[in-house]
């Protein structure tokens, strides 16, 4: 029961971290020159989107089992 509740309360945290930020962004860095001591490196961005109805269905999910793990204390 306990854990079912846990699962529940931590799917509706990342489904609402899912709808809010709808992404998340990296840094990586890549070597352009390399010649000798001399050394240029370029950094870029990449951003990584993440559908809105993923989360809604982890939010959705998470308040399902929020409310079986109620229902089965009860």
């Amino acid at each position: 029961m306990k854990s079912m509740t846990a699962l529940g309360i931590l799917l509706a945290v990342l489904g609402i971290f899912v709808l809010v930020y709808q992404g998340f962004n990296y840094t990586h860095r890549e070597k352009v020159l390399d010649v000798g001591p001399i050394h240029a490196t370029r950094d870029d961005t990449e951003r990584v989107p993440i559908p809105p109805i993923l989360g809604g269905l982890a939010l959705l999910g998470g308040v399902t089992l929020l409310v079986m793990g109620a229902k089965q204390k009860a």
